[in-house]
């Protein structure tokens, strides 16, 4: 009785050291694209996943069933409760992808409640709640001021709104300066990763550079235009976002880049691999402005706005060095990806 009583206290306490080891990651925006490509990676490594989704979101039908869903508004910090509670014995850890995207460079109060004020409900919830051991925050490249043609544009510690432009750029310099706050003034653990452009597979809710892609793919886009893109596959910026988690050091942070690509230069990869034909001509930057100036005042959504072409404009060389060392982060070839892409968009019916 005693060798047995023994035998179930030593099963006890290696089952209570068990739990205190369970690590439950807490992920916002997983029906996005980004989001959702970090679930299913969490998942397929064997790790416990509960997504935040903005309640009556279509896209929740794409978050893997295997994670654990919770509702709620990240403007509302009360609805954010039941996303960070965690089991007795379990350690949280969050990736906060979640975010509101504009290409329209003006004010916009929505922009703000969402990608700051939203931010700062995360940083207060982590705060609350001891078992929260780590947040990544998922920022933006747009985020960091931009340095002259020639210059590659490194990792900085200090955010200023009114040295980036457009206000998608500006929020995201808000939010981010207000993690860093948070882990110097109140010792909350958290980085930042800020990646570039965003493309690949599984986007689903058909973004601007996927529905580019389709566009030229279907011979819709006889005018392209020129400048540059900074674009990396949406799995290795996820690989990228959860290697944060597991290595990223408290408040570092580390750009997710890849080297600069043209749109010419995608058409003809695309064309070499699927043979759908190239952009007939490329509008110079300087007329593509003033166009998206005249569409600008003339709709409310214009087609093309000023700050899309200021993004093509714009120094897009980032050095990445940093993720790469401390994180083992890497790219795969932009002819990988595209073709990774049109064989994603073939299946959904989406190209011919």
């Amino acid at each position: 009785m005693i060798q047995t009583t023994n035998e179930t206290q030593i099963i006890t306490k290696k089952e209570r050291k068990h739990k205190m080891s369970e690590t439950l990651y807490l992920v916002t925006g997983a029906a996005g694209f980004l989001g959702s490509h970090v679930c299913h990676q969490l998942l397929e490594r064997g790790e416990k996943v509960r997504a935040f989704v903005l309640d009556g979101d279509p896209a929740i039908k794409y978050i893997p069933k295997e994670a654990e869903i919770v509702k709620g508004d990240l403007c509302d910090i009360d609805s954010l409760e039941n996303f960070f509670k965690a089991p007795e014995g379990t350690e949280t850890i969050v990736l906060h992808v979640a975010s509101m995207v504009s290409v329209n460079p003006d004010f916009n109060q929505k922009l703000v409640d969402v990608n700051v004020g939203g931010t700062k409900n995360i940083i207060q919830k982590c705060l609350e709640h001891k078992e929260c051991k780590n947040l990544v925050y998922v920022s933006s490249t747009g985020a960091i001021p931009e340095l002259p043609k020639g210059q590659k544009i490194k990792e900085v510690n200090e955010f200023d709104a009114e040295k980036v432009v457009g206000w998608y750029s500006k929020t995201k310099a808000m939010a981010t300066q207000a993690v860093l706050d948070a882990v110097k003034k109140e010792g909350l653990n958290a980085c930042v990763v800020h990646p570039s452009g965003i493309l690949g597979p599984q986007d689903y809710a058909v973004g601007e550079t996927t529905g580019t892609i389709i566009k030229i793919i279907n011979g819709e886009m006889p005018i392209g235009m020129g400048g540059s893109f900074n674009l990396c596959d949406v799995r290795d910026l996820a690989a990228g976002c959860i290697a944060a988690a597991d290595k990223g050091r408290k408040g570092e942070c580390y750009i997710l880049g890849n080297e600069e690509v043209t749109l010419k230069k995608m058409c003809e990869l695309l064309d070499k691999d699927l043979h759908c034909g190239t952009c007939k001509f490329y509008l110079p930057l300087g007329l593509a402005k003033l166009l998206a100036k005249q569409m600008e005042k003339k709709a409310a959504k214009a087609l093309m706005t000023t700050f899309s072409v200021y993004n093509l404009e714009r120094n897009n060389a980032f050095d990445y060095s940093k993720a790469e060392k401390e994180l083992g982060y890497h790219t795969r070839s932009y002819a990988e990806t595209l073709h990774d892409e049109a064989v994603w968009l073939r299946a959904e019916g989406k190209i011919a």
